[in-house]
């Protein structure tokens, strides 16, 4: 039987499982290795390795998303640098009539609500008792005005739970403004 480090790890994880008395029985009966023991935080940091991996392999799938869509939409915004240093949970574009045109499996992970619900809604179905009127005023002038700007706004997810979403939005453009980008992250 070839020994490898795979298998004398899950077979340490194992043993640790039994009593002193199975443990012995069993010990005796397994064949000497040279492979070192490491302990088990060593598969904490792999483990947090490939959720970080995989969280970057996600965003990096948003953004070539959403590139091919901007350059479907000829908008002449530098997508380089949006998302330069940025940090975001969902992505949601919507037209100029504030209706949802797309979102990224992000913001089905934030909000618990589907792609397909979010469709032609305005994020206003994500608002409730303790959104702030002040702060969807000042959104609303900020986007008449067509600059980009950073707030935080209450939303609800499906299940009624309140959260703090920092939005980012950004107008995007060919000869003008057609749509806006919401970077959009849980805060605090």
């Amino acid at each position: 039987m070839k020994n490898n480090l795979a298998d004398m790890m899950c077979l340490d994880l194992y043993l640790s499982s039994l009593s002193k008395e199975q443990k012995k029985d069993i010990e005796l009966n397994i064949p000497e290795s040279n492979a070192k023991v490491m302990p088990l935080l060593c598969w904490d940091i792999y483990s947090q390795n490939f959720y970080n991996e995989a969280e970057r392999l996600k965003k990096e799938n948003d953004i070539k998303e959403f590139s091919a869509l901007a350059k479907k939409l000829n908008w002449q915004n530098d997508i380089e640098s949006i998302f330069k240093d940025q940090t975001f949970d969902a992505l949601v574009i919507t037209n100029l009539e504030k209706q949802i045109v797309w979102v990224n499996n992000g913001f089905s992970d934030m909000t618990g609500y589907t792609k397909k619900h979010a469709i032609n809604k305005t994020p206003a179905f994500l608002q409730g008792a303790n959104t702030s009127a002040e702060t969807k005023k000042r959104i609303r002038e900020k986007i008449v005005q067509n600059i980009s700007f950073t707030d935080v706004i209450i939303n609800y997810k499906k299940d009624k739970t309140p959260y703090s979403c920092e939005i980012k939005i950004i107008p995007l453009y060919n000869s003008e403004t057609t749509h806006f980008l919401a970077l959009e992250r849980e805060v605090g």
